[in-house]
């Protein structure tokens, strides 16, 4: 099996007007999706992101605050998951509480790396 990572847009529950209970709800459906994953032994890894960061450009030289894309384009988190091929992943990802809140998933094959 390969591994492939999801990187995870918008659909952020910060970005909504959730309440408390709303948001506890949001993220328990979260843990049931990748505890499923972790049951078929697809999980790897992957843990959301903070919404602070710094952008560095041309060698270290420009450092700035951000990201500050639109909330939509925002990577907000990651997993990396098994899979049997590109398209076995994707499957996978169609069960993604991101979804509920219009949010997407980008697929990508992780490529190994001799070192």
């Amino acid at each position: 099996m390969k591994e492939y990572m999801y990187l995870f847009r918008g659909g952020d529950g910060r970005e909504l007007d959730l309440s408390p209970e709303q948001m506890q709800e949001h993220m328990q459906a979260w843990g049931v999706w990748m505890q499923g994953l972790g049951k078929t032994g697809n999980f790897v890894t992957g843990l959301p992101l903070q919404s602070e960061g710094k952008v560095v450009e041309n060698h270290g030289e420009v450092i700035t605050d951000g990201p500050f894309a639109e909330g939509k384009e925002i990577v907000g988190g990651y997993l990396i998951v098994k899979a049997k091929n590109l398209d076995h992943a994707a499957e996978l990802s169609k069960e993604c509480p991101i979804f509920l809140r219009g949010g997407t998933v980008e697929v990508r094959e992780i490529m190994p790396m001799d070192m």
